[in-house]
């Protein structure tokens, strides 16, 4: 009787261990899914470095919330980081690279218009999403079925701005300071043709070059003529360089206005009471009450002990709107494409974003001010 008992336990035993076995084998499957894969190229270093990082945190959060929350379908998002440097030949060599590796499905980036022109024909080929959160050169998003821009346009936000300088605050000799490249060029050119239709006069224009530190000469020239108004078309650590540089001339008395590019803490913190009074123009705006944005502003500041500026706010977006293509089509690069086409009225932090037929968005802006040492939304 007892080495019946005793057979007994052993079995018992022993199907005690199988089950173990293959619930962790069943385990084991799940654990071991295929990850999804998403590329980014953004300018890890380089003159664009720190806009790179604030990029990349943001996209990184987007896909940390997703995968807290299963992934898709059960699925963990991977993300494959690429550092363009922000030149267009790195940018275009970055694309080679992603289009060949068969895991990724999809691309976010690039940060500038002239690395994301440079490598949409690399996109197209392969028939892959490329997905900027930041360029808005007018050719870029008609330029290929494949490539998507949510940051708007610059065929809105010139005029927008033009409308700001000369209907709102009644400016009419303007002089323009611009970067000088595809996104500077694009801007100067709405601007103007705006302003000139209302009956702004454009007294001088000078373009500079990325890595420009003195700023000096061009502006006591422009200063010696005495405009109501000088424009920047720049990113926020030119803009605040060129503000410190303005001040120390001496030149108070004119109004400055800059692009949307302005727009970030950064500006502030570097260029001081130099920047105090600067007009500008935002899409995304921290201090929104919509819960998206509050919930994506926590997170984010959580995160990285930061208040997330609008270049995050755009990558967030992006993300989310790449990680719900994957999750309603697939895998497939093609039909992530068809289906990031499809989006209409997406919740994003930055608005309602619905995709035109050529891949681009409007976006509706906002008239900001430093006022206190900090951003306010202008008061009219």
């Amino acid at each position: 009787m007892s080495d019946r008992v005793q057979s007994m336990k052993i079995l018992l035993t022993a199907f005690r261990f199988m089950m173990c076995v293959g619930l962790l084998l069943s385990a084991g499957t799940i654990l071991a899914e295929e990850p999804v894969y998403i590329a980014l190229s953004v300018p890890i270093t380089g003159n664009y470095a720190e806009y790179g990082s604030n990029i990349k945190r943001a996209v990184e959060l987007a896909i940390n919330e997703a995968n807290s929350k299963g992934g898709i379908h059960g699925r963990p998002i991977e993300l494959v980081i690429g550092d363009s440097k922000g030149t267009p030949k790195e940018s275009a060599t970055l694309a080679q690279k992603f289009v060949s590796d068969s895991r990724i499905v999809a691309q976010i980036g690039d940060f500038t218009s002239t690395c994301s022109l440079a490598a949409q024909p690399i996109y197209q080929r392969a028939k892959m999403v490329q997905l900027t959160p930041t360029s808005t050169h007018p050719d870029f998003a008609p330029g290929s079925p494949y490539s998507f821009s949510i940051a708007g346009k610059q065929t809105e936000e010139g005029p927008f701005m033009a409308r700001f300088a000369i209907n709102t605050l009644g400016k009419k000799k303007i002089a323009f300071l611009y970067v000088n490249n595809d996104w500077g060029i694009a801007m100067r050119d709405h601007f103007i043709r705006e302003s000139e239709s209302l009956g702004a006069e454009i007294i001088a224009q000078e373009a500079y070059f990325d890595g420009t530190t003195d700023f000096t000469a061009i502006l006591t020239k422009f200063q010696s003529l005495n405009p109501d108004l000088l424009y920047l078309t720049s990113m926020y650590n030119d803009g605040a360089l060129i503000s410190n540089q303005r001040q120390k001339l001496g030149w108070d008395d004119v109004t400055v206005m800059g692009a949307g590019s302005l727009y970030s803490p950064k500006f502030i913190d570097l260029g001081g009471k130099a920047v105090e009074g600067v007009f500008t123009s935002c899409v995304f705006f921290p201090g929104e009450g919509r819960p998206e944005v509050q919930q994506f502003v926590s997170g984010f500041e959580k995160q990285y002990d930061q208040t997330p500026n609008v270049f995050a706010a755009v990558a967030y977006d992006s993300a989310r709107l790449v990680i719900a293509a994957i999750r309603q089509a697939g895998t497939d690069r093609q039909a992530i494409c068809k289906a990031l086409a499809s989006v209409k009225d997406f919740p994003g932090v930055t608005g309602k974003i619905t995709f035109s037929e050529v891949g681009d968005v409007v976006k509706e802006y906002r008239k900001m001010v430093v006022k206190d040492g900090k951003f306010q939304l202008y008061q009219e």
